[in-house]
């Protein structure tokens, strides 16, 4: 089978500076992938050359077997590949609810709609016509993860869901993982925690200072070759 979604030698610039160094990377349709590692190794950066947030040579990175880096990110949301981004990054005039429905502006069609959304999170529904920014950090990454799957994706790409959150409002996020994935939905997700990183996902890369440093079977990768992955000690 084919990978869904696979870069070659990304390489990626901040200026002069280099962030990525030939990076190497494959998804399968279905998967729940996990990507590790310690703060500026390059994780987010990544995340941003698949969505086009960062420039990269048109041939690094393909999606459903085109040549797609570099594209504007416009074209790749409506490809299917979406972005919950780190720090959720909602609109603050808008309420719960149109914080929601700018993700249908893909116009893509499926199965995620504002009503499949709000059974998902229920405190969205309640709070939908709420300030977006009035609510909890939990209850933004809800309205951060519903915004994207509103797009109706094949891949989403989730970048540090758990950051700044307490651990019960993590284990309320991650359990409606199994519901998103429940129709073969691909997902990425990009996670510091790595115990829950291990246990959510079916194979797991980690990144140490721009480059790939440890990739495997999640539940088979011991905690011994992670640290040394993670840490380079």
């Amino acid at each position: 089978m084919d990978p869904i979604l696979r870069t070659q030698s990304l390489e990626a610039f901040y200026g002069d500076a280099q962030a990525l160094f030939g990076i190497d990377f494959e998804l399968f349709a279905g998967e729940l992938v996990a990507i590790i590692g310690a703060n500026g190794a390059g994780k987010s950066t990544f995340l941003k050359c698949l969505t086009g947030l960062i420039k990269v040579p048109h041939h690094a990175i393909h999606w459903k077997g085109q040549a797609m880096g570099g594209l504007p990110t416009g074209d790749i949301v409506k490809s299917g590949l979406t972005m919950v981004p780190e720090g959720r990054r909602l609109f603050p005039s808008l309420t719960v609810e149109e914080n929601l429905m700018m993700g249908a502006n893909a116009q893509r069609k499926g199965t995620w709609n504002l009503a499949r959304i709000y059974k998902l999170f229920p405190i969205l529904k309640e709070k939908r016509a709420l300030p977006s920014t009035s609510l909890s950090g939990g209850q933004q990454q809800m309205i951060a993860i519903g915004r994207a799957l509103m797009s109706n994706p094949d891949a989403l790409l989730c970048d540090e869901l758990s950051l700044g959150l307490a651990p019960i409002v993590i284990k309320e996020i991650y359990s409606a993982m199994p519901e998103i994935t429940s129709e073969g939905m691909t997902v990425v997700i990009v996670e510091q925690d790595v115990a829950m990183a291990k246990l959510v996902s079916k194979r797991l890369y980690c990144f140490q200072e721009g480059r790939v440093s440890l990739q495997g079977d999640s539940h088979s990768l011991t905690n011994q070759e992670i640290s040394h992955a993670y840490f380079g000690v």
